[in-house]
Formats: C-alpha cells, structure tokens, sequence
C-alpha cells in the first residue's frame, strides 16, 4: 500500500457555497429568427421544389448606407495613393515629416529666476 492510495479524489468543496451550477442564458438573435421565418414562409407558399432566391432585408438606415459607402471611397482613394508611391517617395516623405518635428532635447529651458 503506498501513501497515494489513501487520497480522496475530486474537486474542492468550499463551505457554505451550494453545488448548483447555474446554467447561462443563450441569447436570441433577432436577425437569425427572422431568416427562420422567412424560410418558413416561403417554404410554405412554395410547395413544390423549385427555389426562390432568399430574401436579404437591409436594416441600414440612410446615413449608415451613406457613411458606409465614404468610407469604402476613402478607404479605396488610400490604397490607390499608398500603391502609387515607391519605397523611396515614401521614405523621404517620413524624412521631411520627421525634420519638421521639434525635438524634445532641443526646446531651450525656460526659468523665470534669473
């Protein structure tokens, strides 16, 4: 008989905590229900085999498909300036960004006691 044969196997219990586990709530998707329903519908209005193309609703409002829209003609004006340049056009440029910037050692010290 060895010494580990006497240890109680199992997790900790811990006083005056109940062994109830609560089991956490799923949260419903609201678009997910609606394609169900959607589906649904169409499924029972077409009994036959043949298959429609699936409904997409656009929840967007006016501003969202606007703002989307500059952003996606912003993002594509980036990428078309960013493909233009060389490394060499864009390393200089950092050059003169970085000449143009004050350093921090080279502000003079400022003292109002002499």
């Amino acid at each position: 008989m060895s010494a580990y044969e006497q240890v109680a196997g199992g997790s900790l219990k811990l006083k005056g905590v109940s062994d109830k586990i609560k089991k956490k709530k799923q949260k419903k998707n609201k678009e997910r229900e609606l394609t169900k329903v959607f589906e649904n519908v169409r499924n029972f209005g077409n009994s036959s085999g043949e298959e429609k193309p699936s409904l997409k609703v656009d929840k967007r409002t006016k501003a969202e498909i606007a703002f989307m829209k500059a952003k996606d003609k912003k993002a594509a004006e980036q990428i078309l300036e960013r493909a233009s340049k060389t490394h060499k056009e864009r390393i200089m440029e950092f050059n003169r960004h970085l000449d143009n910037l004050t350093e921090h050692f080279d502000i003079p010290k400022v003292s109002w006691t002499k």
